[in-house]
C-alpha cells in the first residue's frame, strides 16, 4: 500500500449537512477499495483564482491523507467521478519516508 494525498473539492452550493454527507461518501469509497485513512483536513470554502467551468465561482476543499493499493487509484477516480458533489480531485503518491540511520550519533 502507498500513502496518497487526496484533495478534494466539492460544490459551493452545498450546506454543512450535505458538505459532511460527501465527504463520508468519498472516505467509504477508499475503503471499500481497501484503503485506510490516516487523516481529514477541512481546508474551507475558497474561491477559484482563475477557473470558473460549469458556473462554480469557489468550493470546499478537503485534504485526506490515505492509504491505498496502487492499482486502485484508477478505480477510485473513476468512481468519485459519478459523485456529483465532487467538482474536482487531485490525487499525489507521498513519498516513502527515509529509514533512521542506525549507530549514527549527532
Amino acid at each position: 500500500m502507498n500513502t496518497y494525498e487526496g484533495m478534494f473539492i466539492f460544490l459551493d452550493k452545498l450546506s454543512d449537512d450535505e458538505l459532511e454527507a460527501a465527504v463520508k461518501e468519498v472516505r467509504e469509497e477508499i475503503e471499500k477499495l481497501g484503503g485506510s485513512i490516516e487523516n481529514t483536513a477541512r481546508m474551507g470554502r475558497r474561491p477559484f483564482a482563475r477557473l470558473q467551468a460549469k458556473h462554480q465561482k469557489a468550493g470546499h476543499y478537503i485534504v485526506m491523507n490515505f492509504s491505498l493499493a496502487p492499482e486502485q487509484i484508477t478505480p477510485l477516480l473513476a468512481r468519485l467521478k459519478l459523485k456529483e458533489p465532487v467538482f474536482r480531485t487531485q490525487i499525489i503518491a507521498q513519498p516513502a519516508a527515509a529509514p533512521e540511520p542506525v549507530g549514527v550519533e549527532g
